[in-house]
C-alpha cells in the first residue's frame, strides 16, 4: 500500500501536511494538546499576542447562526511578557513536527514592530502571522491596517527590518481590491499571505432586537465564509507569487482541497474545531490520502502513480454542530 505524501517544503521548512489550526481557535496549543495530536498537523497559529494583557470583549463573545458562527473575542491574551515565559517555551519543548506561527496584533505600527522584535529571539516557531485587522489608532478614522495601503506597507516593511523569520500578512475579506492589497504586502516584504480573516457582521435576537454578542459587531466564520475565502485565494494567487494560506469554512477534506485547487499552499481550520475538536487532525489524515492533490503536495488531478484510490481515501465529514461518528 502506498504511503501518503512525505510533505512539502515551504518558508524554508518541511510541513508534513497542509492543515494548520487558525489563530484564536487553539490558544497557544497547550490548551488543546490533550484532545488533539498537534504533531499530526502541518502546524498551528497561536492566539494573537499584544504588548499588554487584554481581557477581551464583553460576553457573550460567540454565537452560532444557520451558516456559521459570529465572534468578538477582543484579542484576549496574557500579553507578550507572559507569552515569552510560558506558552512559547512550552511549544518549543512539546511540539516537534508541527510548524508554529506566532500571531501578533497591535494598534500602531510601533506595537507590531516591538512585538516582532521581542519575540524574534524565542525558540520553537517558524515565523510571524501579522494580524492586520486591528484598527490603526495612529491615523484618523482608525481603519484596519489591511484596508489602508500606506499603513499596510509601513507595518510589513518595518517588521521585515527587525526579523529574518518568514512573515505572513493576514488580510481582510472586505477589501474592494484584494489582489492589489496583496501586491502591496508582498512588495513590502511579506513572505506569504493568509486569506482571509473573518468578515464583519452582526446577528440580532429577532424578538428583542439586541445583538447576540456583547460587542455588537463580530467576525463571521464557518461555512458561510468558505466561498469568500476560496474566491480571495483564487484572485490573489493570480496576482502574486508567494505561498498563500487559505482560511474560512473548512469542515472536511474536500473543502481544504477547494482552497488548494484555488491556489493555496496551506490551509487553516478554526470554527470546525469548536464543534469537533479533532476535525483538523482527521481532515489532514484524509486529505493526504488523496491521489489528486495539487503541487506542492501532489501531482494534481492525474494522481500519483501507485497512490491510494479516491474510494479508499474517503472524505472527512464534520457537521456545524457535532462531531461526526
Amino acid at each position: 500500500m502506498s504511503r501518503p505524501a512525505a510533505g512539502a517544503e515551504l518558508f524554508g521548512v518541511r510541513f508534513r501536511n497542509p492543515v494548520l489550526l487558525a489563530a484564536g481557535t487553539c490558544g497557544f496549543g497547550r490548551e488543546v494538546s490533550e484532545v488533539i495530536d498537534l504533531d499530526a498537523l502541518g502546524g498551528l497559529v497561536t492566539k494573537s499576542v499584544t504588548l499588554e494583557p487584554r481581557h477581551g470583549n464583553p460576553a457573550p463573545r460567540v454565537a452560532e447562526f444557520g451558516a456559521g458562527m459570529i465572534n468578538s473575542i477582543g484579542l484576549a491574551n496574557p500579553g507578550v511578557d507572559a507569552v515569552l515565559t510560558g506558552p512559547l517555551p512550552w511549544l518549543a519543548a512539546h511540539v516537534r513536527r508541527a510548524r508554529v506561527w506566532v500571531s501578533v496584533a497591535g494598534h500602531t505600527v510601533g506595537e507590531y514592530v516591538e512585538l516582532v522584535r521581542r519575540i524574534d529571539g524565542a525558540e520553537g516557531f517558524v515565523g510571524f502571522e501579522l494580524n492586520l485587522s486591528c484598527p490603526n489608532d495612529s491615523r484618523l478614522g482608525g481603519r484596519a491596517f489591511s484596508l489602508d495601503r500606506e499603513a499596510l506597507d509601513e507595518v510589513v516593511r518595518r517588521c521585515r527590518e527587525v526579523t529574518e523569520r518568514p512573515l505572513l500578512a493576514k488580510l481582510a475579506p472586505n477589501d474592494p481590491d484584494l489582489p492589489d492589497t496583496a501586491r502591496t504586502a508582498v512588495a513590502a516584504g511579506a513572505d506569504g499571505l493568509t486569506l482571509i480573516n473573518t468578515l464583519p457582521g452582526r446577528v440580532l435576537d429577532p424578538d428583542a432586537g439586541s445583538a447576540r454578542i456583547g460587542a455588537g459587531q463580530g467576525g463571521v466564520s464557518g461555512p458561510a465564509l468558505r466561498p469568500v475565502g476560496v474566491q480571495a485565494v483564487y484572485a490573489v494567487a493570480r496576482a502574486v507569487d508567494v505561498p498563500i494560506v487559505g482560511v474560512g469554512g473548512i469542515l472536511r477534506a474536500e473543502h481544504a482541497l477547494e482552497y488548494l485547487r484555488a491556489g493555496a499552499s496551506l490551509v487553516q481550520m478554526g470554527t470546525a474545531s469548536f464543534a469537533a475538536p479533532r476535525a483538523a487532525e482527521r481532515v489532514a489524515e484524509r486529505l493526504m490520502r488523496r491521489p489528486d492533490l495539487p503541487a506542492p503536495w501532489g501531482a494534481g488531478p492525474g494522481g500519483v502513480p501507485g497512490g491510494p484510490s479516491t474510494a479508499a481515501a474517503g472524505l472527512d465529514t464534520v457537521s456545524s454542530t457535532q462531531e461526526s461518528a
